[in-house]
């Protein structure tokens, strides 16, 4: 049943009355028709209306045979064999389309694919080949639709390492830590001086800044997202409080712990360096440096901050999945 009230004056019609009688009168022809259509105008003026069910011939609701429609079809077609198969529709190969999703705010975007390569436990030298190595195949393969990006997870056999900034450590300063039972690297990352070793979780992401995400990244939005990650992961995957950033690069606990380190590079448009978080390290090895530079701070640990054994392997996938999540990218 379908009711049409009476809202407001029709145009043409110059009172409410004589609205009301022009529909009085058009119900009534209705409802005196031989129509199987019933109308009824109710005391208050709403015209009420219903209609039999009808039956809807099965012609036009039986299953059509798709294969014998598309002979039909190819055989009567005027077109040329070329032009038909163009006019077929295919689906979109992953340079095109990629992976789509529909997000909440209603737009349509690919998701960027990062390659996870994992390098265990590594020296620092051997781990700076692998990052310049993938570095060049990551520019190689850059387009304007598509790009490579890496991510390199593994551990540090014990190294002290200076970024950019370096004039302030001597040889001599050099051959104390190396005395220590530590390599020594001059990099060319920023921020100053810092620790890596086993227990420490490294991530190296290798990628096209621009391209790393669904959304053009600039370098101080990327650092920002690899901040997040790792506030993220100690956040909501160990539940530790107050975890994020101060005045100084790293992510912090009550803003007087370091937690990680991130001191990153870009050659061509493509990182390099990353991201180191300390699970289950022995935190001795900061005792003999100012780390980055910062006095009066100290250094903490999943391990120490949770009051339980967090390992590297038991950190990685949490680490992993934040990383996936801020950068909105597919991880294999």
């Amino acid at each position: 049943m379908i009711f049409y009230p009476i809202r407001c004056l029709k145009e043409g019609f110059q009172t409410y009355e004589e609205m009301l009688r022009n529909l009085f009168t058009t119900a009534r022809r209705f409802a005196s028709s031989d129509s199987p259509r019933k109308v009824v105008v109710c005391s208050n003026g709403t015209i009420a209306a219903w209609h039999p069910p009808q039956e809807f011939p099965y012609e036009h609701t039986k299953p059509i045979d798709l294969s014998s429609s598309k002979t039909d079809q190819t055989s009567s077609s005027r077109l040329s064999a070329a032009a038909l198969a163009s006019a077929i529709p295919r689906e979109p190969v992953n340079a095109e389309l990629k992976e789509i999703f529909y997000t909440s705010k209603h737009e349509w975007y690919s998701r960027t694919r990062e390659e996870l390569v994992d390098l265990g436990l590594i020296s620092y030298g051997a781990a700076l080949r692998e990052q310049q190595k993938f570095v060049e195949l990551v520019k190689a393969n850059k387009s304007e639709t598509q790009s490579l990006n890496f991510i390199l997870a593994l551990e540090h056999q014990t190294v002290y390492t200076v970024g950019i900034r370096s004039k302030g450590y001597t040889k001599v300063e050099e051959e104390r830590l190396k005395a220590l039972g530590a390599e020594f690297h001059r990099t060319s990352r920023g921020g100053l001086i810092t620790f890596h070793g086993p227990g420490q979780l490294v991530l190296y992401p290798i990628c096209d800044v621009r391209r790393v995400s669904t959304r053009q990244l600039g370098v101080r939005s990327f650092v920002d997202k690899l901040e997040q990650t790792i506030i993220d992961s100690a956040t909501d995957g160990f539940g530790i409080q107050n975890v994020g950033r101060t005045e100084n690069t790293g992510v912090w606990v009550n803003g007087e712990r370091k937690l990680a380190a991130i001191g990153i590079a870009v050659s061509g448009g493509v990182s390099y360096h990353g991201i180191a978080i300390n699970c289950n390290t022995d935190l001795t090895w900061f005792d003999n440096i100012v780390g980055c530079g910062i006095e009066g701070v100290s250094t903490t640990s999943l391990s120490l901050e949770t009051r339980r054994n967090i390992s590297v392997s038991e950190a990685r996938p949490i680490l992993l999945n934040s990383f996936a999540n801020n950068f909105e990218c597919l991880l294999s």
